[in-house]
């Protein structure tokens, strides 16, 4: 990496906002900077930390779990049409642990949001076709329950009224910190996961989520880390069938290789630890699909 650009990499957490504009550069002054028609906006947005770290960005800082594979990925969509802003955004919360999927306007974000679980939802409210609180009215009119952080340009009251009352879970005015975004992501995924789901209950299966404990009639079980990651996903929605690309991209977080058998490997083994009755699994296949915990037990 040359001086300049490591220089602007080297950019503090606590210095660094993105903002709401169509273009930008690097500039050897430690910043990323955005540039718009009125004026240069430095705008430094994450860097990989070096030394001691201040106290206020501990909790924001990433979980190290995560990236050896202990815990799964928290699923994040990302709804933004400023592919620069985007970019950043994304890079910056896959530093701190997240999966994260980027879609650009508000059509396709209603139809990934309906289709796919995700654990949070960043959504910018000015967006092509469907705007923001739209798509925000939609996804809560068909009973989605995921929290959502909007992304504003304007601080007006109403907008912000506005939009909490269309049912979101919190906020962001561009300028904007990405370790503020991360602390709110971490905050109302927290707030969604608590108390009843953090319990979670299948026929003789129990899933704690809190102590990662599983039982089986009552007797504790051990299951292996992705193990875990798989039997939480599905049991947070019994009844729902899941691919294995979702399933691979929720709990690996990578990518699916069509040619590999990984998740029906891990299936088999979960099936065998929870799953006494093997006429009546837990976990069903449904041929050609995937997998889903079956409802009711």
């Amino acid at each position: 990496m040359n001086s300049e650009k490591g220089a602007c990499w080297s950019a503090g957490i606590s210095a660094g906002r993105v903002r709401d504009s169509p273009k930008a550069k690097c500039r050897c002054s430690n910043t990323l900077t955005f540039v718009d028609s009125m004026r240069y906006q430095a705008a430094p947005i994450f860097h990989n930390t070096v030394g001691p770290v201040p106290h206020r960005l501990r909790a924001a800082l990433p979980d190290l779990r995560f990236a050896r594979g202990i815990l799964p990925r928290m699923n994040v969509l990302l709804v933004e049409d400023e592919k620069r802003i985007a970019g950043f955004v994304k890079k910056g919360l896959a530093e701190q642990g997240f999966q994260v999927d980027h879609v650009a306007d508000g059509d396709e974000a209603l139809e990934r949001m309906l289709s796919r679980p995700y654990d949070a939802i960043v959504l910018d409210i000015m967006l092509p076709g469907r705007d923001g609180l739209s798509v925000l009215r939609q996804f809560r009119k068909k009973g989605h329950a995921a929290p959502v952080i909007l992304l504003t340009a304007r601080s007006a009251l109403d907008e912000r009224v506005e939009g909490l009352n269309a049912g979101a879970d919190d906020y962001l005015t561009k300028p904007f910190y990405v370790e503020e975004l991360v602390a709110r992501l971490h905050a109302v995924i927290r707030r969604a996961s608590d108390e009843p789901m953090s319990l979670l209950r299948a026929g003789e299966v129990a899933v704690n989520v809190l102590t990662r404990e599983v039982t089986v009639g009552g007797e504790p079980v051990k299951l292996t880390a992705r193990e875990f990651g798989l039997l939480e996903y599905m049991m947070r929605n019994p009844g729902r069938v899941y691919t294995r690309t979702q399933l691979l991209e929720h709990v690996w977080g990578y990518d699916f290789d069509p040619s590999t058998n990984l998740v029906d490997v891990h299936i088999q083994r979960l099936r065998k630890k929870v799953s006494p009755d093997k006429d009546n699994p837990l976990i069903e296949t449904i041929r050609g699909v995937g997998y889903r915990v079956r409802k009711g037990g």
